[in-house]
């Protein structure tokens, strides 16, 4: 966290989230262009918040396009906010959907685990219940075979289906997701979620992407990835359940 609060410590950097929250996924050309500052300054900022996690890179054809990651806005959330005052919570809820609109999001959080372990915590229904709301999933984790979220509190009722498309266990697991839990979020129809798994010392990097989302889609269909991650951290590195409102609010 102290590489997070360094790097919102500088206004430049803080404007350059800003500028990102505008429009996600901009080219270094594009961020110079609304800057005063030289190429070179820019990508220092950028390398800044990308150490600190709050830049997340990815190719596209020559271009390095650079994205919002809210899931450290999370762990400070949880960290320095909750535990002392819930009358924060509504606030940072609201910086988080602010962070979180546009067709493509994709969340990175370092845990210091193996990838098998944190392979098992995504696809063991049980454990996956741990740190998404209570929810299970249930799948047998072949190519082209089906995916189901539910949960105890509601039985005989589907919260999300879906399909793996790419199973390559402990490295990359591909797959569309369909929200069902209400009207609202049905009518989003089918996106898709990619988890990837890199070791990095005696931790893992993990990258979850949720894209084929429509513009201006429903944020309950990918506003609680940086809850959920920092759920699967928390249990994973602590045994434990995270317990901010939030992360209780549908445990059974």
């Amino acid at each position: 966290m102290d590489e997070v609060f360094r790097a919102l410590a500088d206004p430049t950097r803080r404007a350059l989230l800003d500028e990102l929250f505008t429009t996600d996924g901009q080219s270094l050309s594009a961020l110079e262009a609304r800057f005063g500052i030289t190429r070179f300054g820019v990508m220092k900022h950028l390398k800044v918040l990308e150490e600190a996690g709050l830049v997340v890179t990815r190719r596209a054809g020559r271009e390095k396009l650079h994205y919002l990651n809210a899931v450290p806005i999370r762990l400070v959330h949880d960290r320095w906010v909750s535990k002392y005052s819930e009358t924060w919570v509504a606030g940072l809820s609201d910086l988080k959907t602010r962070l979180e609109n546009s067709m493509e999001k994709i969340f990175e959080i370092y845990i210091r685990t193996t990838r098998e372990r944190l392979w098992e915590a995504i696809t063991d229904g049980e454990t996956r219940g741990k740190f998404q709301f209570g929810n299970r999933v249930t799948s047998d984790w072949s190519v082209g075979s089906s995916m189901e979220m539910t949960n105890p509190g509601a039985p005989g009722v589907v919260l999300g289906d879906g399909v793996n498309l790419e199973v390559d266990p402990p490295r990359r697991l591909v797959q569309t997701m369909n929200c069902l839990w209400d009207d609202e979020v049905k009518a989003e129809g089918t996106s898709r979620v990619t988890w990837e798994i890199e070791p990095v010392g005696d931790s893992c990097r993990l990258v979850v992407t949720h894209d084929q989302l429509r513009e201006g889609a429903n944020s309950q269909v990918y506003g609680g990835w940086p809850m959920i991650l920092s759920g699967l951290k928390t249990w994973l590195e602590t045994g434990e359940i995270l317990t901010t409102p939030g992360s209780l609010m549908y445990m059974r």
